[in-house]
């Protein structure tokens, strides 16, 4: 079994509501995919949520991300399938990370999210 990035399971309930929030935002905000995407726009602090894949492999593409994510102070989810990842970034491949930049109409979902991720984290 590969390392755990995070120290909490996600309910697949929520793991839905931020999949549907992702599309959202997708249609009618701004996203960014793929790692090297999502650890630029974390280090210039410009994400506002982000979402890591935990079946990429090799894992080490990724771990560097909710780290990163921690010390700046942005919410960041495990999913389980990168394969859904990317069909929620509109893409027919996985993808191994997602960032929201600009959530556009998805605000209020964004919100619940981060707080049901709060409560998740205690």
């Amino acid at each position: 079994m590969a390392k755990k990035l995070f120290n909490f399971d996600v309910p697949i309930e929520l793991e839905n509501k931020a999949m549907e929030l992702l599309e959202i935002a997708r249609d009618t905000g701004k996203i960014k995919k793929g790692a090297n995407e999502v650890t630029k726009v974390v280090e210039r602090s410009t994400a506002k949520f982000v979402m890591v894949s935990e079946d990429t492999d090799p894992i080490e593409i990724v771990a560097h991300i909710p780290v990163l994510c921690e010390e700046k102070n942005i919410p960041c989810m495990p999913v389980r399938k990168k394969k859904e990842l990317g069909a929620a970034c509109g893409l027919h491949v996985g993808s191994s990370a997602a960032a929201i930049v600009n959530p556009g109409k998805a605000d209020g979902i964004l919100k619940e999210v981060v707080e049901a991720l709060k409560e998740l984290k205690g």
